[in-house]
């Protein structure tokens, strides 16, 4: 099947960490576990993942609920560890200790707008002030031997747009590669991503890679932005829920210029109970409270097949893994003529 949308995906350099294919993974808070990573992984063509974003004040008080968050492993690299907070000396603090714990990179969080972030410095409000933003990512960069990456917006509002000032100083500072969301903080998830933004951000550094994010669904959307912005690499993030394989079949599209096989119902629920699975067999808060957590995540799988509301809502209703199997297992037949709910 002709498929007429090609692009370049070449590895970039991230410091001293190469990744083959520049196809990132997002972090996201209550997503980006372990277990989500990993699926991406196993997929294909995710060049690198990141962890959710986690507190370094948090850290510095031992907050216990914060550990459950260190659920890396050796196998994933090259991954980052994603941080925040506006204290240079906590974030310096934080840094060492998730490198000690094996972090390939340290990623610095300066894009969520969630007001208990924000409220608290961290995260986007450091986008409105340039000097404190700075002092975070010195002290960061010169308390580890590891990359440094920043993830910024475009700014806090359309009227205040710090990007591409904050992305020079970073550059010049040591930061080995910055990820643009192209929206503004106060537009939350809302109306549309402002792609120039990046460009202007690729325009203003000289040596390190820029990597795009925001609305980035398909591979026609990942060749205009790699086209109009000429960034270096894609970071997807809402669009990878229920959709592991999306990295995959934006690299199968972009190098073949062929339409990527679309998943199978079978498959779309083999993905779903695999990420149940791996969920339970790596967590470290107990079954029934990461059964919880996940829920949400797997109503994101949509399997096209009639019945799938009620689908939904027994998964909303799902306490152990048990009754996700029980959910998902009647899908795995490729043979089978109907899809009916018992």
């Amino acid at each position: 099947m002709e498929h007429t949308i090609t692009g370049k995906l070449n590895p970039i350099t991230i410091g001293s960490v190469k990744v083959e294919t520049p196809l990132f993974l997002a972090p996201m808070a209550g997503q980006t576990n372990h277990a989500f990573r990993n699926l991406c992984r196993e997929m294909g063509d995710c060049g690198m993942v990141c962890t959710e974003l986690i507190s370094s004040q948090a850290i510095h008080y031992k907050n216990q609920k914060t550990w459950h968050m260190f659920d890396w492993t050796p196998d994933e690299q090259p991954f980052a560890v994603q941080l925040y907070g506006s204290d240079p000396q906590m974030m310096a603090d934080a840094a060492r200790l998730v490198v000690d714990e094996g972090a390939t990179i340290v990623d610095i969080n300066m894009g969520c707008w969630v007001p208990k972030v924000v409220k608290k410095g961290g995260g986007a409000a450091l986008l409105g002030d340039l000097c404190a933003a700075t002092a975070v990512v010195e002290a960061v960069v010169q308390a580890v031997n590891v990359p440094v990456t920043v993830k910024v917006r475009s700014g806090l509002t359309p009227d205040h747009l710090t990007a591409v000032p904050f992305a020079r100083a970073a550059e010049q500072l040591g930061v080995k590669a910055i990820a643009v969301h192209a929206r503004t903080a106060s537009q939350g998830f809302s109306g549309s991503a402002d792609w120039d933004i990046i460009r202007q951000v690729k325009d203003a550094v000289s040596s390190i890679p820029i990597i795009g994010n925001g609305d980035v669904k398909t591979s026609a959307d990942a060749e205009r932005m790699l086209r109009e912005t000429g960034c270096d690499g894609i970071m997807i993030g809402r669009a990878a829920l229920g959709n592991p394989w999306i990295f995959h079949q934006i690299a199968y599209e972009l190098r073949t210029g062929l339409a990527f096989p679309s998943p199978s119902p079978a498959e779309r629920a083999s993905a779903a109970l695999k990420h149940a699975r791996l969920t339970v067999e790596t967590t470290t808060i107990g079954e029934r409270q990461a059964i919880f957590e996940l829920r949400g995540q797997l109503t994101k799988y949509h399997l096209g097949v009639p019945g799938a509301a009620a689908l939904r809502e027994k998964l909303v209703y799902a306490e152990s893994l048990a009754d996700i199997e029980a959910i998902f297992e009647p899908y795995l037949s490729h043979e089978q003529a109907e899809y009916e709910l018992a």
